[in-house]
């Protein structure tokens, strides 16, 4: 039976009760790796407050209890997971201390990531290695631990963080590794969502540009780079944390439902040139 609206208010409170329904994640559980600082962080911050339940899976023990602290304190609900993505083991340990804990898991967002600059004749095997283990081998692993527990659960959403890095070749940056790497995270998020639509599950990538975060601040403040960075950005400034964490919130909600296997740009028109 289709309700039909009495008035043109009586259907504007539908629709709004319709997005607020689709856009909630109250109570929902979720991972974020990387989470210690920077745009894991904030998005710590951003789903906490939308009610969110989070698993804080980071490598760094003393920034990732500083953010499962600061949720808790606000009155939000954390567990802090030592967890280094590299490692399998380590990967599967951290989800099953999250199922322990909760039962369940409704969304992943692979955030952890790593970059090194080395021209290409130069970087070493070791540096190498590294970059790609974090960068595509980890987000990889967190993906396949979550998602066998989402293929029994019957469905979820992950989001796997990408870069403009992983579309263009950055100029004025020697970043080969990292590069591939998130090339790679782009076809991944692809590979999963054909291979997982079947089972409900949703992936999908978000392409950061150039953003304020603890980690690019000094490359931003580089007087020989920082300014060109702004005047290739249409825009003319970085973004910051706080301003991705909502494309993640709408990629983890109902609202995204019809998405998946897609990587959105959000970089201030920076690749647009």
């Amino acid at each position: 039976m289709i309700h039909r609206a009495d008035s043109p208010g009586d259907l504007l409170d539908q629709q709004t009760d319709m997005f607020t329904e689709a856009t909630s994640l109250e109570g929902l559980v979720g991972i974020i790796t990387g989470a210690g600082r920077g745009i894991g962080r904030a998005y710590c911050q951003a789903f906490a407050k939308a009610g969110a339940v989070l698993v804080v899976a980071e490598i760094d023990p003393e920034t990732g209890k500083r953010t499962a602290d600061e949720i808790r304190n606000a009155g939000g609900e954390a567990l802090f997971v030592e967890t280094d993505v590299r490692k399998k083991l380590s990967v599967e340990a951290m989800v099953q201390r999250a199922l322990e804990t909760y039962g369940h898991i409704d969304f992943l967002i692979n955030n952890a990531g790593l970059a090194r600059e080395s021209p290409a004749t130069e970087i070493s095997e070791a540096d190498w290695r590294d970059i790609i283990d974090v960068n595509l081998s980890g987000t990889f692993f967190c993906c396949q631990a979550v998602g066998r527990h989402m293929i029994e659960n019957g469905g979820g959403s992950i989001v796997n963080i990408a870069s403009i890095s992983g579309l263009v070749a950055n100029r004025g940056r020697m970043h080969v590794s990292y590069n591939v790497a998130k090339a790679g995270v782009v076809n991944l998020t692809k590979m999963l969502a054909c291979e997982w639509a079947e089972h409900g599950i949703r992936v999908n990538g978000i392409a950061p540009g150039y953003v304020a975060s603890e980690k690019i601040k000094p490359v931003l403040e580089d007087p020989s780079f920082g300014p060109e960075v702004f005047r290739w950005t249409p825009m003319g400034r970085a973004g910051r944390p706080e301003e991705i964490a909502p494309l993640a919130m709408f990629l983890v909600s109902a609202a995204s439902s019809f998405m998946t296997g897609t990587t959105v740009v959000i970089d201030g028109g920076f690749t647009s040139w």
